[in-house]
């Protein structure tokens, strides 16, 4: 991962972003990135405490506190980044996009993989808890504080706690996935309430033509 990426990520995804060096200085979400690119790299190299006292500082430094072994891909985003916690075991893919207090949690104290995977392209919105060894997809969008226990598959948006997919309305087609700001998108959601109330309806309606049927009488209208 080169810094140049990183900045010309924040400047794409940041519309606040007003110089390089404002990124550079006053970032503490790219701080943590490459604070954790050298704790990891000590980590990987046999060297697990200096690792730790790196990530303490970066933590104390940036108030993100990112294990010094998870695993983190290119052009990785932290966004606000206050209490952002990522795990031991947690992988995030390329271009990911992570707001404030976002976190990425183990459900057990037994060795191995405990943490999530991340893939490429994802949104997890400020206040999400994404919990347990569970996958999230590619160009998958997670809602702000919403809580994830299952594993969410590619391009899908879930919201909620528990965490439940939400369905979008059909979009022109992009060349790339559009870019949810903290994984809520503000347009294009079908209410869950108002689709399952509408489901009601139509259950409702096949109801009353099979008791006319029965009856030996049309429905009214038909």
């Amino acid at each position: 991962m080169s810094l140049r990426e990183s900045i010309r990520a924040y400047q794409e995804r940041d519309p606040a972003a007003r110089s390089a060096a404002s990124i550079v200085f006053c970032y503490p979400g790219l701080h943590a990135v490459l604070w954790h690119r050298l704790a990891n790299a000590l980590w990987r190299r046999g060297f697990p405490f200096a690792g730790r006292c790196v990530s303490h500082l970066s933590r104390f430094l940036t108030g993100i506190e990112i294990h010094p072994a998870a695993t983190i891909g290119r052009r990785l985003v932290i966004d606000h980044g206050m209490g952002v916690v990522i795990g031991e075991t947690a992988e995030i893919g390329d271009d990911c996009h992570l707001y404030h207090q976002v976190t990425l949690g183990g459900t057990s104290s037994s060795h191995g993989k405990r943490h999530p995977t991340l893939g490429n392209r994802v949104i997890v919105g400020a206040g999400a808890k994404i919990l347990g060894a569970i996958t999230v997809g590619d160009n998958a969008r997670v809602g702000a504080n919403a809580v994830v226990l299952e594993s969410v598959p590619a391009d899908t948006t879930v919201v909620g706690i528990p965490a439940r997919p939400v369905e979008r309305k059909p979009v022109q087609a992009r060349p790339e996935p559009c870019f949810d700001a903290y994984g809520t998108p503000a347009e294009g959601v079908l209410d869950p309430v108002e689709s399952e109330i509408g489901r009601l309806r139509a259950e409702l309606a096949e109801l009353e033509i099979r008791f006319a049927r029965l009856a030996g009488r049309e429905p009214v209208g038909k």
